[in-house]
């Protein structure tokens, strides 16, 4: 057997090939350190492209606060001869007719307008659809969140969130060719048969239009916002409030109703609101099934109008110039009125998630 001889390499010559690969990491890096320097070298001083930079993305941010300035300003020049002669009693001023003694809101011919119909019809529709969205909206969020397969879960939030997308005169047109004729043959009767004696489902309307139609489309169109944004706020919720609810013994729906939806209550409270502020902006679907009847009724199943459908009817055809400042002034309220609602919701959401870090599960 031939012996190799054991070949060792002494403390100091370890040492210098250590100090030559330091060297040459050393000298690696200042090369490009050098390549970089010769780059900002030679395309000159930065300081008057960042500065340029600077105010050229404050602009953009500035923009935003502008176009509604702008807006807003617009909108009060233009409902300035309304404001003048009506004032706040534009909106709960009711006239009579000296001949029926009945009572008559929106009269161009004669100079008669009072918005009170309209914001009767957009919180009476606007607040109907809130209670039927509002308990499926949670549910699809909860199931999502907590119970809902792996394989599903995404499928589902994107088939949810999708609803959203279709643009309102689609869900205007369903509603008039299936949902209408499904109300007025099968859910009004038995609405009026059931609960008639509370005046609130009379049945003074054949037609299917009315407040309920508008609801129910408007609950369909507000649903995934509500249900997308529970679900934000459910899986902010950190997971050792539920591990720790569980380890107490509670059962899956005591830790869903204690761990979590206590917890997330002002979010969701911020996501209603902001499904809110959909329905009440919400124009072509309402105006295609709400019935446009200037009028207060109780039942629920007549016909009515909202403040954004009474625009979308008769802004184009306004005979005169206080007929077309009072829808002007129907639209500076709505615009104001639903900036502040939606900035509530955001200021909720807000509230909840901030801190949070962004993850799905």
């Amino acid at each position: 057997m031939i012996q190799v001889p054991e070949t060792r390499i002494s403390p100091p010559q370890q040492r210098h090939e250590l100090q030559s690969a330091a060297a040459l990491q050393t000298a690696s890096a200042s090369l490009k350190a050098s390549e970089i320097r010769k780059f900002l070298l030679q395309r000159g001083n930065s300081a008057l492209a960042d500065r340029w930079f600077h105010v050229l993305m404050l602009l953009c941010a500035l923009s935003i606060f502008g176009i509604v300035l702008l807006i807003a300003g617009e909108l009060a020049i233009g409902s300035s001869l309304s404001w003048g002669q009506f004032g706040f009693d534009f909106f709960f001023k009711t006239y009579f007719d000296p001949y029926t003694h009945l009572p008559v809101y929106w009269d161009p011919v004669n100079g008669h307008f009072s918005a009170l119909p309209f914001v009767y019809g957009t919180l009476v529709s606007s607040f109907l659809s809130l209670l039927i969205a509002v308990p499926l909206a949670i549910g699809v969020a909860v199931f999502l969140t907590e119970m809902c397969p792996g394989v599903l879960r995404g499928p589902l939030a994107f088939l949810t969130e999708l609803l959203a997308a279709i643009p309102s005169i689609i869900y205007g047109l369903w509603a008039v060719f299936v949902l209408v004729p499904l109300l007025r043959e099968y859910v009004n009767p038995l609405l009026t048969g059931s609960l008639g004696w509370t005046g609130l489902f009379s049945d003074d309307n054949p037609t299917g239009l009315g407040f309920v139609a508008a609801a129910v489309i408007l609950a369909i169109m507000i649903l995934p916002i509500i249900s997308s944004l529970t679900r934000e706020v459910m899986i902010a919720v950190p997971h050792s409030q539920r591990e720790a609810v569980l380890a107490l013994g509670a059962t899956r729906w005591e830790m869903i109703r204690m761990g979590v939806l206590r917890n997330a209550r002002i979010g969701i409270v911020g996501s209603v609101i902001l499904g809110l502020g959909r329905a009440l902006g919400e124009t072509m679907a309402v105006t295609m099934v709400i019935g446009n009847t200037p009028e207060i009724h109780r039942s629920l199943l007549a016909n009515g109008a909202s403040m954004a459908s009474v625009i979308a009817n008769e802004y184009a055809e306004a005979t005169s110039n206080l007929h077309r400042s009072a829808l002007t002034e129907i639209g500076l309220a709505l615009f104001v009125v639903t900036i502040l609602v939606n900035a509530v919701a955001r200021l909720l959401v807000w509230a909840v998630t901030r801190g949070a870090p962004a993850r799905s599960r």
